[in-house]
């Protein structure tokens, strides 16, 4: 999947998670901005997870997609937050290739990039 911009990437990623969670039995809530750590709400069985939407199509040199776990902003580019230091419950992790991953966030370690390789794996939602 190509992306001519970054807002149309990251529209395409919160529609794919939207419609993966609905699909699933899901109740899906959408914050009424964007200044929250979390890009959806999900309920199943009564229980909440506040979801962070990410999507990548950057690969590394041995082939494996690697995705941006910080956020930076302002005239000077400066990081402002890492996915791990919010309260977010999950990662949704969309590739290019449109392989979706949903990682909890306590698995991750990492502050800037989170590469996808075997480890990973079994968070791969198989299509």
């Amino acid at each position: 999947m190509k992306f001519n911009t970054n807002r149309e990437k990251g529209n395409t990623s919160l529609g794919i998670a939207i419609a993966y969670y609905s699909s699933n039995g899901y109740t899906v809530s959408i914050p009424l901005n964007d200044t929250q750590d979390y890009d959806l709400i999900i309920d199943k069985n009564n229980v909440l997870k506040k979801v962070q939407v990410k999507s990548t199509s950057c690969k590394t040199k041995y082939g494996n997609y690697q995705v941006a776990l910080k956020s930076c902003g302002g005239t000077k580019g400066k990081q402002y937050k890492t996915v791990i230091d919010t309260n977010v419950d999950e990662l949704f992790i969309l590739t290019e290739n449109i392989d979706i991953y949903i990682l909890p966030i306590n698995e991750i370690r990492n502050k800037s990039t989170l590469t996808i390789c075997n480890k990973y794996e079994k968070y791969n939602i198989k299509k």
